[in-house]
């Protein structure tokens, strides 16, 4: 059996979590924490000797691609389509809030 949960780490998690709890609710969360616990315990149990640790699921190992620009530098063409521009920029109307 795992560690026993009591009275007094039930108090301890509360004032932790800032949580004000009754008698009832106290008993219901020591129970639960107990609960997690054995299943914690009962997962020691299992037999991971010849198993290999993961850092995921997935068996990609480096999925990402180069970062390379395909598009180019295409300023000129942009800046064609505005209205007007100022010193390689779209030139706006000034806004005053």
């Amino acid at each position: 059996m795992a560690q026993f949960i009591d009275e007094e780490t039930i108090e301890d998690v509360c004032i932790l979590a800032k949580l004000s709890l009754s008698s009832e609710e106290k008993e219901k969360a020591r129970e639960e924490m107990q609960r997690m616990l054995d299943y914690v315990e009962k997962l020691k149990e299992l037999d991971t000797e010849n198993t290999e640790p993961l850092s995921h699921i997935f068996g990609e190992h480096n999925v990402f691609r180069e970062d390379v620009v395909t598009n180019g530098d295409a300023r000129e063409e942009m800046l064609k389509n505005a209205p007007k521009t100022k010193e390689w920029q779209y030139q706006v109307p000034k806004t005053i809030i």
